[in-house]
C-alpha cells in the first residue's frame, strides 16, 4: 500500500548534471513547473543520488532537484558523488595526515572538476548545497519499497537505525567515516559504493576510465553463484582468466544476498546499459549512463511486489552538436 499524500512514486536514476534531459523526463513523466518547481499533481519523485559531478548543468541540475525536494515533491538519497564532495571539502581532524577526509590527488580532483568549475563563480550556492548534502537520507523506507544508492545491506542498516533512530548522518558521521574499518567507514562504502570483490592472486582490470584496479563490483543479490562472472556487476568485463574461474569458499562467504521475498529495492550507481529493465523480480537499477549519452531512467512504482519492464520510463541523452554535424 502506498501512503495516502500521493498515489506513486517516480524512481529516478543518476543525473549526473545533465539538467536538461531531466527536465525531458519530467515532462514524460507527467510533471510540471507551478510555482517555480516541477510538480506532479498526484506523485512524489525520488532521485537516487550522484546528481553533481561530470554533467554539463550540474549547478541547474541541483537547482531542480533541490526545489523539488524543498517543496515536497520529491525525496533524495545521498550518492557515493554527493559524498565525495562532502568528504573533498570537510577538513580532517588534526594529526590525521590528510589536509581533507577525501585526499585532493589526480583521481579525485578529476572526479570533482566538473562541479568546482561549474560553481567557480558561485561559491556561496556551492556552500549551501554542501550543508544539503548533509541533511540527505541514506536510505528510504516507503510504502512497499525501498530506495538506497548501491546497496542494502541489512545488517549495516538496522544496526544504523538501532544507534541513530534515523536514516541520516552529521558531519560528525562523516568524518569518522574517513577511517575506512570504522563503522561509520562501512556504512558509507556499502550503501553508496555498493560491494565488491578483489581480484583472484594478481590480477589487475584495466577499466575504461584509465584506471588499473584490484577489486571489481559485485551483485549483493546473487544466489547460488559458481563463477565470478556470474557476481560480477560492472561495465568493465573481467578478464578472460578469471570470469569462469570457481568462485573460491572464502569469497563466498563475502557475498551478500538480497532475497527475492523481500520489498522491491531501487538503486543507482552501475552504469547500466541496453533497454531497462529489472535485475531480479524485486530489484531495479536506474542508473543508464544518463552521462554517457545513455538513458536518463525512472521507474513507475504503484505499490507491485514485483517490478514490471513496463514501469520503466527514459529520455534518451543526445550528444552535443558540434558546427557541422546534426
Amino acid at each position: 500500500m502506498l501512503a495516502n499524500a500521493v498515489t506513486g512514486y517516480d524512481i529516478i536514476g543518476d543525473v549526473h548534471g545533465c539538467a536538461e534531459t531531466l527536465v525531458r523526463l519530467l515532462a514524460r513523466l507527467g510533471y510540471s513547473k507551478r510555482a517555480g518547481v516541477y510538480r506532479h499533481p498526484q506523485r512524489q519523485a525520488v532521485f537516487l543520488g550522484d546528481v553533481v559531478d561530470r554533467g554539463p548543468h550540474i549547478r541547474e541540475a541541483l537547482h531542480l532537484v533541490y526545489d523539488m525536494v524543498a517543496g515536497g515533491a520529491a525525496q533524495m538519497v545521498m550518492g557515493n558523488h554527493e559524498y565525495n564532495a562532502l568528504g573533498y571539502t570537510i577538513p580532517a581532524p588534526p594529526g590525521s595526515g590528510r589536509r581533507y577526509l577525501r585526499e585532493h590527488n589526480e583521481r579525485h580532483n578529476r572526479l570533482i572538476a566538473e562541479t568546482l568549475e561549474q560553481f567557480a563563480n558561485h561559491p556561496a550556492d556551492w556552500r549551501d548545497f554542501l550543508d544539503w548534502f548533509l541533511t540527505l537520507p541514506l536510505f528510504l523506507e516507503l510504502p512497499g519499497c525501498r530506495v538506497v544508492h548501491a546497496c542494502w545491506d541489512r545488517q549495516l542498516i538496522r544496526t544504523f537505525k538501532q544507534r541513530f533512530a534515523s536514516n541520516c548522518v552529521d558531519i560528525d558521521f562523516i568524518v569518522e567515516s574517513a577511517e575506512k574499518n570504522s563503522f561509520a567507514g562501512q556504512v558509507m562504502d556499502r550503501l553508496t559504493r555498493g560491494t565488491d570483490m578483489r581480484l583472484p592472486g594478481d590480477c589487475v582490470l584495466h577499466s575504461r576510465d584509465g584506471y588499473q584496479r584490484h577489486f571489481f563490483r559485485t551483485k549483493f543479490w546473487a544466489r547460488d553463484p559458481q563463477t565470478y562472472r556470474d557476481v560480477a556487476f560492472q561495465p568493465d568485463p573481467l578478464p578472460d582468466s578469471i570470469a569462469d574461474r570457481p568462485i573460491s569458499s572464502a569469497d563466498r562467504r563475502k557475498l551478500l544476498t538480497y532475497d527475492i521475498e523481500e520489498p522491491p529495492l531501487f538503486v543507482g550507481h552501475y552504469w547500466l546499459q541496453g533497454r531497462p529493465r529489472p535485475i531480479q523480480p524485486n530489484i531495479a537499477c536506474l542508473d543508464y549512463s544518463a552521462v554517457k549519452y545513455g538513458r536518463l531512467a525512472a521507474y513507475r512504482y504503484d505499490g507491485e511486489a514485483q517490478l514490471s519492464a513496463d514501469k520503466f520510463v527514459w529520455v534518451y541523452v543526445d550528444p552535443p552538436q558540434w558546427p557541422g554535424e546534426g
